[in-house]
């Protein structure tokens, strides 16, 4: 990370007093900065003009962006070594399984040589302190679990993909649950609680407030049984995960890298996208205001972003965008990772100050549409965007940042520095050791299964049972009492024991907990009988 105007090296062969030197005049910044790489104009990389981005402004939210194979995920690594040095945390989303090597000093080859003379880079084998965590304990990391309660109606509904009449009914059983005092731990819980609220017992509970049909109902129990077969369970339980260990840094004053590992879940787009969401909506809820800081107290690398909005409700957009918008007063910086710009809502795209936009392809209608569209999103430009997006190597950009005066800076076509990280995966054995050293680890790596929502209908499903084999036993009793006694009025010779030997009677027992037993099993199969058989 640089903290000076510009760095001493030499000039390129084109650079000029020209639109180059112009363009490189928005990136002089005089505060903390972090250094992205050097322009390119004209075919030339410019090495004297270093394309930068103000520290302060990375809690402006930015998008990174680019066609598959282009250099998206170096790019992140790259950021992230930067904002690690100057002691912001950094959390990174790890789809493919090949971010784990930033926590170990990168490779010399030729080709990083090369790159850094190019750019005019210092570049040194550095790792970065770093903490890897795994989707409820599914893959290698430290488990990462919510409770059902704390994920919330919203952000479930749209991972089970619910429409708008259902995500409303999921809502009133949270908020049953809520004012009932039945928390709602894992999957289990909301099965159970769900199945209590079209019970004969239990329909009245939402009468007032709309009810719950049992159609509706049906719906959400068979998607929470395709969720669970996802995996899904595994996530939902506690120890729930505290958002705050994101913002930790080392002893030494760097800010810790926190790896979500996912390529175990990584066929699972709407189980992991979701739940990034919920990392960020946890962290906004618990922060405090804190306004503009000369750092961010974290920077969040939402990757596979499109996954997030594709088929979301309004309710849910309205959600993320009201989140990223407000996030930015806590501390908390955000940047998506996707293709192109219009994978994203414009509503959240509008507030994505910082952008860093690789190579595009066009070898379709639609892709030349969404090149056109990527072009209108940027300020205009002393470069053919539509032209330039399509020539762009691996490694190169197209950048545009928010000065220190919060203004946008100029387009800037730059050729990317190297990570000084090792750019691919640590090995399994290595990972997995880290993961085992960490002082995370024993906190959350055991599930804990405490009482909760199912636990407490069971119980009061256990006393109705009981209460019902007693009232049949004593109705029982009561009509073979009276036939007995009628018996023994209409005999020539009554038999005053004969009651009592039938009431007594090895078979009236058996009878009366036989017709008990059979009430309490309908209770069951209509309340609780998935749940019961589960447990």
């Amino acid at each position: 990370m640089s903290q000076s105007t510009d760095p001493e090296v030499p000039a390129g062969p084109a650079d000029t007093a020209g639109p180059a030197a112009a363009i490189a005049a928005g990136y002089a910044f005089t505060g903390p900065a972090l250094d992205l790489g050097a322009l390119l104009w004209d075919g030339q990389v410019l090495p004297g003009h270093q394309i930068r981005i103000p520290l302060a402004m990375l809690n402006r939210h930015g998008l990174v962006a680019g066609a598959t194979g282009t250099g998206k995920t170096k790019t992140l690594q790259l950021i992230a070594e930067q904002l690690s040095a100057g002691g912001v945390p950094v959390f990174l989303a790890d789809i493919k399984g090949d971010v784990s090597g930033i926590s170990v000093p990168g490779t010399p080859s030729a080709a990083v040589e090369q790159r850094a003379a190019d750019v005019a880079q210092e570049w040194q084998a550095t790792g970065c302190p770093s903490e890897f965590y795994s989707l409820g304990g599914i893959g290698t990391g430290i488990p990462v679990r919510s409770t059902v309660t704390a994920f919330g109606p919203v952000l479930l509904s749209k991972v089970l993909q619910l429409n708008q009449t259902q995500e409303q009914s999921l809502g009133l059983i949270f908020h049953y649950a809520d004012t009932k005092g039945l928390e709602l731990i894992d999957l289990k819980d909301l099965r159970a609680v769900v199945a209590f609220l079209v019970s004969d017992k239990g329909k009245p509970e939402l009468k007032g407030i709309g009810g719950l049909s049992t159609v509706t109902a049906g719906v959400i129990l068979r998607a929470l049984t395709a969720f669970e077969q996802q995996g899904a369970a595994e996530f939902f339980g506690e120890p729930e995960f505290d958002t705050s260990e994101f913002l930790r840094t080392a002893a030494d004053g760097r800010g810790l890298v926190s790896v979500l590992e996912l390529p175990a879940v990584q066929d699972k787009p709407q189980l992991f996208s979701t739940f990034l969401m919920w990392l960020l909506a946890d962290l906004y809820t618990d922060l405090p205001e804190v306004g503009d800081l000369e750092k961010p107290k974290l920077v969040f690398f939402f990757d596979e972003a499109h996954l997030l909005f594709n088929g979301a409700s309004k309710a849910f957009l309205d959600s993320v965008t009201q989140t990223v918008r407000l996030i930015r007063s806590k501390g908390v910086g955000v940047f998506f990772v996707t293709q192109t710009p219009k994978d994203v809502p414009a509503d959240v795209l509008a507030q994505l100050g910082n952008r860093v936009q690789h190579a595009l392809r066009a070898f379709t209608p639609d892709d030349a549409k969404a090149l056109k569209a990527t072009v209108k999103t940027f300020p205009r430009s002393e470069y053919d965007l539509e032209e330039l997006l399509t020539q762009l190597g691996t490694g190169e950009a197209v950048i545009t940042v928010l000065s220190e005066k919060g203004a946008p800076t100029p387009v800037a076509a730059t050729r990317l520095r190297a990570p000084q990280s090792l750019m691919g995966p640590v090995e399994a054995t290595a990972l997995e050791q880290a993961v085992k050293a960490s002082l995370l680890y024993s906190r959350y790596a055991e599930p804990v299964d405490r009482e909760s929502a199912y636990e407490k209908i069971s119980a009061e499903q256990a006393a109705a049972e009981a209460q019902a084999e007693a009232a049949a036993a004593a109705a029982e009793a009561e009509k073979q009492a009276k036939e007995a006694e009628k018996a023994a009025r209409s005999a020539p010779k009554p038999d005053p024991s004969l009651a009592e030997q039938v009431v007594g009677s090895g078979l009236f027992r058996s009878l009366a907990r036989s017709i008990g037993t059979q009430l309490g099993r309908e209770i069951s199969r209509s309340i609780f009988g998935t749940a019961r058989r589960r447990r």
